[in-house]
């Protein structure tokens, strides 16, 4: 996958005090509850609500500036800072990346506290140009360089706006590199199957399907998949089946109060008649909305997943990560998960342990992977969520 999220930088939000997380087609963290993967996961929830909503709608929705603010120290900081690297633009590359970056900050006043924002945005241009934008109160300003000199623009902005959610409505001036960074950031999604909602019955809609962030629509959305990428829908029935052995197939009902609503019911060896979802186990259900996440046909360009095997049994997880492998050709993935059995199935370069410091502040990565790598082969091998269970590879489980 050529455009993808390279790294991300954070300071001090919630309990990520300074941490930089590179990032690859699959990256997992590892590590206790409490450790900060949540936090890392609600980073993104933050960018994608500032492009919706605009930042001020963004840090109200979450209490504001005092609930995100780092918690720890003797004194409360007076800033938070998320800076993102990509390649999502037409001429940037790992070597010459897409950079955005904001800062917010908090002054103390007489008159109470104010609260100021700043952004810049970097991007690659052809043969060696580069157009860098920068937002500071009510002013944006572009400066293109070049091997003969360089150009420079200014455009009016609110004082608290967002360069992500106001920008990509102009036309010129970075608007339009502006724009697809926005719409990567603003398809980030965290996916939580809500197995209640997940079991229930599903509107057939008459348009394209996506599958919902709760999974609340898993049963339209399979129809649809079965409809219209047949061999994708055979494929995740087959890894049902491998995961649950008494599975023969999947089928679907309409129920009788309406042709407009669809309900998935399961076929299994030994039972006179199927099973509706509603009456499957709450693992069957979780392992089908994971399933039909990691066979969408167009997927986001970043897909977070908290605590991905739960409710799942063991001999699951190594078919889940093959297919995480798969899919993360089309989306990357950030999972978060304590558990050792998914960890086990993990390669080093796709494990980032997570830890909690005394301060209260979350190391992330807590080992880098120059030393996870030399541990495993220190150990001959053994396998990665066996390491970090026996503290091998860090003291807090």
């Amino acid at each position: 996958m050529d455009k993808r999220l390279v790294s991300l930088e954070v300071e001090n939000f919630r309990s990520l005090r300074k941490i930089h997380l590179p990032l690859g087609d699959l990256t997992v963290l590892v590590g206790p509850n409490g450790a900060g993967k949540t936090n890392v996961l609600k980073v993104f929830e933050f960018l994608a609500d500032i492009i919706r909503t605009d930042l001020e709608p963004a840090l109200n929705a979450r209490g504001g500036f005092d609930q995100i603010v780092f918690h720890g120290g003797e004194k409360p900081p007076s800033s938070i800072r998320i800076n993102a690297t990509a390649t999502w633009t037409t001429h940037s590359s790992r070597n010459g990346p897409d950079e955005y970056e904001l800062r917010i900050t908090r002054t103390r006043r007489s008159t109470g506290d104010v609260l100021s924002r700043r952004e810049a945005f970097q991007f690659k241009r052809p043969q060696g140009r580069g157009r860098r934008i920068t937002i500071s109160g009510q002013q944006a300003t572009v400066v293109n360089t070049g091997a003969t000199g360089g150009t420079e623009d200014s455009i009016g902005i609110k004082s608290f706006s967002s360069g992500l959610s106001t920008l990509p409505r102009l036309h010129g001036a970075g608007g339009e590199e502006v724009s697809a960074v926005a719409d990567r950031l603003a398809s980030f999604r965290v996916f939580d199957v809500a197995v209640p909602a997940a079991r229930r019955p599903a509107r057939i809609s008459r348009h394209r399907e996506y599958l919902e962030d709760d999974a609340s629509n898993l049963a339209s959305f399979m129809l649809m998949l079965r409809r219209t990428d047949p061999s994708s829908f055979e494929q995740l029935e087959e890894d049902a089946r491998r995961a649950l052995p008494q599975l023969d197939s999947i089928e679907f009902e309409y129920p009788a109060n309406g042709s407009n609503e669809v309900v998935v019911v399961l076929h299994e060896r030994g039972l006179r008649r199927p099973t509706p979802l509603v009456d499957a186990s709450y693992g069957t259900v979780r392992l089908l909305g994971l399933l039909a996440l990691l066979y969408d046909p167009d997927p986001p360009a970043l897909t977070c997943i908290e605590e991905i095997d739960h409710g799942l049994h063991p001999q699951a997880l190594e078919m889940l990560v093959e297919r995480l492998r798969d899919a993360s050709e089309r989306s990357q993935f950030l999972i978060a998960t304590h558990s050792p059995a998914l960890a086990d199935r993990l390669r080093p370069e796709e494990f980032v342990i997570c830890e909690r410091r005394d301060d209260g502040s979350s190391a992330i990565p807590a080992v880098s992977l120059a030393d996870v790598r030399r541990i495993v082969q220190a150990s001959d091998d053994l396998p990665l969520g066996e390491l970090w269970f026996s503290g091998a590879l860090g003291g807090d489980l």
